[in-house]
């Protein structure tokens, strides 16, 4: 009699296992959600500079770049405001115009966020909704890698990604802005393999706030040409991420090791993107929860 049961146990954990989607799948079932899609802003959203409120509105203009960042963890390691405003420099260099910038920052202590602005000197309008309208406004997705969009003139969705996160989403807005007028530096090398994470995601667990842990990973080269890891970036400023500098040949793997130092406490749900000489990036998944 228990054989019925365990065949029918093992045809359910077969399912089950089947139907779970990869960090791919779910980032191109964003993208193909998303795309095309009317942001709707709040009537009357009130714009600060520091602690001081702005005569600003939400610009009229060809495109735009919003980013919206939720309450959920450590606010100002998500933030990462230096290396917006790195960017926004860096737009305005490469394609020669003024493109807006929309930042929503949903904050349970808006004085947080404010101290991290001044500290940081961060001198561009920003909207603490603290009520969380906007979210409440679109339903965005919940992983903070996919809460920022490249806008058109009648805010509809072009892409969808944060740039501070991920190489080549920063050159998809460029190349939208630009009208792929502008040709990008391409740094991955011409020679093409294939690449296995393993594992893909991990759990760190719950540690004290400030405490140090680290997880390691592998990159399988499953390809025939030798395997590089060229860069990487992730939604969190609090992860570290070190790898072995090395080619790897067909059938051999590379070290990757991710610290994290959470500077908040909360739980954390954080994706770093590794990428490589493949076609796509590899993504990782680190999750845990610090504690005060």
């Amino acid at each position: 009699m228990k054989r019925p049961y365990l065949f029918l146990l093992c045809i359910f954990i077969f399912v089950i296992s089947s139907c779970k989607e990869t960090e791919k799948e779910r980032i191109t079932r964003l993208e193909k959600e998303w795309q095309g899609k009317t942001v709707v802003f709040p009537q009357k959203p009130v714009f600060t500079l520091f602690a001081d409120t702005l005569d600003w509105q939400v610009p009229d203009s060809e495109y735009k770049v919003l980013a919206y960042v939720d309450s959920t963890g450590c606010v100002s390691c998500k933030l990462q405001l230096l290396k917006w405003r790195e960017w926004i420099r860096e737009v305005e260099t490469v394609t020669g115009k003024a493109v807006p910038f929309v930042f929503f920052f949903h904050a349970k202590k808006p004085r947080d966020i404010i101290y991290t602005m001044k500290r940081d000197q961060f001198d561009y309008p920003v909207c603490l909704d603290t009520e969380g309208e906007l979210n409440r406004l679109n339903h965005f997705p919940t992983d903070m890698a996919f809460q920022t969009f490249l806008l058109d003139r009648e805010n509809r969705v072009v892409v969808i990604g944060n740039p501070i996160h991920s190489p080549s989403v920063k050159e998809l807005y460029l190349k939208h802005i630009t009208g792929g007028k502008i040709a990008l530096p391409d740094s991955t090398p011409a020679i093409r393999t294939t690449a296995r994470l393993l594992p893909t995601a991990a759990d760190m667990g719950i540690f004290e706030r400030s405490e140090k842990k680290t997880v390691l990973f592998r990159v399988v080269n499953t390809g025939s040409q030798p395997l590089v890891i060229i860069d990487w970036a992730t939604t969190c400023s609090c992860a570290r991420v070190t790898f072995d500098k090395h080619p790897a040949e067909p059938g051999k793997t590379l070290s990757v090791e991710v610290e994290m130092t959470p500077a908040g406490s909360g739980a954390f749900n954080e994706m770093i993107t590794l990428r490589c000489n493949t076609d796509e990036p590899l993504y990782i998944r680190i999750s845990g929860e610090a504690l005060e």
